[in-house]
């Protein structure tokens, strides 16, 4: 049974469709529901630049590869994450969004570079998106195991998009990835790139997985149980 609502969740999807932003969030709303959420759902950030809405949002969750935001709404949506609003979501739809503005690179303090693919002689010339699908490990970091998205939780394996990603040293990070450095590529040692991380914005939280490319991966238990935690410890 659902709880009775308390408080306001705003879900904004859209962007590239290969992220599936649709049938991806869906899976997430019943999620805030059960836990007293009345939710709305938009389909462009421009409702970042409603400033009574805004502030009456505890929690936005971000579904929104690439695409492009105004100035406004990026400054509607940095104003309401000060002010105490909480901001989560997972792979693209957070972490490559919006790639025109400084303003929300700086607000995430982490930003999709790439996914390498996988070698020469596995690449299948007519294939997809699997070409880019590496086996990898999500490391959970020993100082934050007893965080609240990841107590419990140990190192998981995923075959998918693994994300190499620019980030500063500002971001709180609970769990990283090392991608491999290989003959075929072009850089020559490994590098870690944070897989899951916070970030503490004003009064407001930011919650960010970088696993999520499709909606089997968001089916992966640990996965889901990180992002469900993520967006409720996000919210105010």
């Amino acid at each position: 049974m659902a709880a009775t609502a308390s408080r306001s969740a705003l879900v904004v999807r859209g962007g590239w469709e290969g992220h599936s932003p649709v049938e991806a969030t869906d899976r997430f709303i019943p999620h805030l529901q059960a836990n007293g959420f009345d939710v709305r759902i938009e389909d462009s950030p421009e409702v970042y630049t409603d400033a009574d809405a805004m502030a009456a949002t505890d929690l936005i969750l971000q579904c929104y590869t690439m695409g492009t935001a105004s100035d406004a709404a990026v400054t509607g949506l940095r104003t309401a994450i000060a002010a105490g609003t909480g901001f989560g979501g997972w792979h693209g739809g957070i972490a490559d969004s919006f790639r025109n503005s400084a303003d929300y690179l700086h607000l995430m303090g982490g930003q999709f570079a790439c996914h390498p693919p996988k070698e020469p002689d596995q690449l299948d010339p007519d294939g997809g998106p699997e070409n880019n699908y590496l086996p990898y490990v999500v490391n959970i970091l020993t100082r934050t195991r007893d965080h609240p998205i990841v107590v419990g939780i140990e190192d998981f394996d995923l075959v998918t998009e693994q994300y190499w990603v620019l980030n500063d040293d500002y971001l709180d990070v609970l769990a990283t990835t090392t991608l491999a450095a290989r003959a075929c590529d072009a850089w020559h040692r490994p590098v870690t790139s944070p897989a899951i991380w916070t970030r503490q914005w004003g009064q407001g939280r930011i919650f960010v997985a970088t696993p999520g490319h499709s909606p089997d991966v968001l089916d992966h238990p640990s996965v889901r149980t990180v992002i469900e935690r993520g967006l409720l410890w996000a919210a105010r």
